[in-house]
C-alpha cells in the first residue's frame, strides 16, 4: 500500500491544476487497463477498442438505451420497419457527414456490412451475424433494405453493432478510422496514448467534452490512484479492493460473463466425465468477496440473468473435489489420457484480478489431478487461441469474458456454441438445431427455445466451465459528471460525460 500512496503523492504534485484552469479544462483523460493494437471500427465489439472507437469515432444505425427505458433508439437510422416476412427497411438520417467531409448514405451502410463480413478481413462484429444470410440492397440514397434467411425478428437490434465507414474504405484494417461520430482520431502514439478531438461539423448535439486522451496502465491500483490525484478523470475498470472512496467510486452491473472455453475436439477434453470434473474442481464461492467483488454472481449461462430465455432452473456446479477425482480416475481406467498437460490461457488485464483468478483456478484443477500449465497473454495473442482455427496440438482451456448487454442470446449463441461458430468448442446437432430455431422464432417460442438451449448446454453437453457474472467498479474524478452503466465495459461514450 505504501507504494500506491507514494505514487499518488508524486502524481498529485506533478499534475495539480489551478482552480481557474480546472474550470476551463473540458478535455478528459481516461486510463484503461489494456492497450489497443487496433483502432479498426469493425473490431469495436472488443472491449479495449470499443471504449475508444464505438459511438465516439464510428456510429451505428441503431442504439440500445442502457440509461433509461427507451429500448432501441435511432442513431444513423431514423426509423425502420418490416416490408416483408424477411425484409427490414431502414430510413437513414440525412445531412450526416463523415469526418473526411464526405456524405453519409446507403452505399456506405452496404459497404460497411459487406466489408465486415468479407473473408479477406477478420472483423469481430461479423460474428454476431453468423448463421443468418443477410443481403443488403440500396433502395435510394437514404433507404436500405436488409433481407435475411431465415427471418430475423430482431435485426434492428443487431444493427446496433454495425459500425459505419465510408464506402471508399479499403477492405484491410485501417489505422485511420473515418466515421460519422462526434470525435476524430487526432493522435495514436503506440505504447503511449491515443487522443480524440471533437468535430465542429457533427450532425448531432455538441458534446461537452472537447477532447480525450487515453492512457494505458495495467495495474488497477495505479489506475485508481491516477484518478484520485487528478492525473486522469475516469478509470472505467478498477478492482473491488481499490474501490474504497464513496465519493469517486461506482459499482455497476456488468454484462460480462467469465468462463473457460473447452475445445472438445482434443483429448482428454472430449470426455464428458473430464468436463464435469473441471466444473466440480472449482470453488467458485471462494472468489467472491476476495479477488472478485461482492455481488458477483455464479454463472449458469454465457449471458447474464437479464437475458431473454435465461433459465432459473439450471443449477450451478457444486464444489466437489472428491467427485472430480473419482470422475478422473474412472475416465483414466477407460483409457482417457487425463494426465495430458492442459494449457490454461488467460488474458492479462482482461479484468481486475484476472491473473490471480486464473492462478487460483490452476491450483484447484491441479489439486484434483489435472496437469495444468497457465499462460497469461496479451489481448492480440489471446485472440489466436480464442477464435478458429484453434491450435490443434494440445488441449486448451481459454479463459475469457463474454459481453452481452443487449438482452437476447442471439448475440452469443451462434459463434459460441454452433458447430460452425468461430469460438465454439463443440459439435452437437441438437445445439445447432436449437440455435437455428430460436434465432428465427418470436415471442414466447423464442424465449422457450433459448431456455431449453441454456439447460442442454449446461447439464447435458457440459459445453464449458462457466464461472461468474461480473460486477464492475469505476473511479470517476470529482470534476466529472458521469455514471457508468451495464455497457461501460464495452463502450464509453464521451458525449455522455459532463462537468460539474
Amino acid at each position: 500500500m505504501k507504494h500506491i500512496t507514494a505514487l499518488a503523492g508524486l502524481l498529485l504534485a506533478s499534475t495539480a491544476l489551478s482552480p481557474a484552469f480546472a474550470q476551463e479544462n473540458t478535455d478528459v483523460t481516461v486510463v484503461l487497463g489494456e492497450e489497443v493494437d487496433l483502432v479498426e471500427p469493425c473490431m469495436s465489439t472488443r472491449s479495449n477498442i470499443g471504449r475508444i472507437v464505438l459511438q465516439n469515432i464510428s456510429e451505428t444505425l441503431t442504439e440500445l438505451d442502457v440509461r433509461g427505458d427507451k429500448g432501441l433508439m435511432p442513431r444513423l437510422a431514423e426509423s425502420w420497419e418490416m416490408t416483408g416476412d424477411k425484409t427490414w427497411r431502414f430510413h437513414l438520417r440525412e445531412g450526416v457527414k463523415f469526418s473526411d467531409g464526405s456524405d453519409f448514405d446507403a452505399e456506405d451502410v452496404k459497404h460497411s456490412f459487406e466489408r465486415a463480413g468479407s473473408d479477406k478481413i477478420t472483423c469481430e462484429i461479423s460474428r454476431y451475424y453468423e448463421g443468418i444470410d443477410i443481403t443488403p440492397e440500396v433502395v435510394d440514397a437514404h433507404t436500405i433494405d436488409f433481407t435475411t434467411e431465415p427471418a430475423q425478428p430482431i435485426l434492428p437490434l443487431l444493427m446496433s453493432l454495425l459500425t459505419i465507414v465510408p464506402s471508399e474504405t479499403p477492405i484491410e484494417f485501417t489505422r485511420d478510422p473515418i466515421g460519422t461520430g462526434p470525435y476524430t482520431l487526432a493522435e495514436w502514439n503506440p505504447g503511449q496514448d491515443i487522443k480524440l478531438a471533437r468535430r465542429d461539423d457533427y450532425w448531432g448535439d455538441e458534446p461537452a467534452v472537447t477532447g480525450a486522451t487515453y492512457l494505458f496502465r495495467s495495474d488497477p491500483a495505479v489506475r485508481a490512484a491516477m484518478v484520485q490525484t487528478g492525473e486522469a478523470d475516469i478509470a472505467p475498470s478498477i478492482s473491488a479492493t481499490d474501490a474504497t472512496d464513496p465519493e469517486l467510486d461506482f459499482a455497476y452491473p456488468n454484462s460480462e460473463t467469465t468462463y473457460l472455453r473447452i475445445d472438445q475436439n482434443v483429448a482428454p477434453l472430449g470426455d464428458k466425465r473430464v468436463r464435469e470434473a473441471l466444473n466440480l474442481a472449482i470453488d467458485r464461492e471462494a472468489f467472491i468477496g476476495t479477488i472478485l467483488a461482492e455481488g458477483t454472481e455464479i454463472a449458469t449461462a454465457i449471458t447474464p440473468p437479464t437475458t431473454l430465455g435465461w433459465n432459473p432452473d439450471v443449477k450451478a456446479w457444486p464444489y466437489d473435489p472428491d467427485k472430480a477425482r473419482a470422475l478422473l480416475d474412472e475416465a483414466k481406467a477407460d483409457g482417457v489420457p487425463v494426465d495430458t498437460t492442459i494449457s490454461l490461457i488467460g488474458r492479462t488485464g482482461n479484468f481486475p484480478g484476472a491473473t490471480e483468478v486464473f492462478e487460483a483456478i490452476q491450483g484447484m484443477l491441479t489439486d484434483v489431478g489435472f496437469n495444468v500449465e497457465l499462460q497469461m497473454v496479451e489481448v492480440a495473442e489471446h485472440e489466436q487461441y480464442y477464435s478458429k482455427p484453434y491450435v490443434e496440438d494440445r488441449p486448451i482451456l481459454v479463459g475469457a469474458q463474454h459481453d452481452n448487454s443487449r438482452g437476447d442470446p442471439v448475440f452469443s449463441m451462434y459463434f459460441k456454441y454452433h458447430s460452425q461458430g468461430r469460438q465454439s468448442g463443440i459439435n452437437d446437432p441438437k445445439v445447432d438445431q436449437l440455435i437455428d430455431a430460436a434465432t428465427a422464432a418470436t415471442g414466447e417460442e423464442r424465449s422457450a427455445l433459448w431456455s431449453e438451449l441454456f439447460a442442454y448446454l449446461h447439464d447435458d453437453v457440459v459445453a464449458d466451465v462457466l464461472l461468474f457474472h461480473m460486477v464492475g467498479h469505476a473511479r470517476v474524478g470529482s470534476r466529472i459528471d458521469f455514471k457508468p452503466t451495464i455497457a461501460t465495459n464495452s463502450s464509453l461514450q464521451l458525449s455522455e460525460i459532463g462537468f460539474k
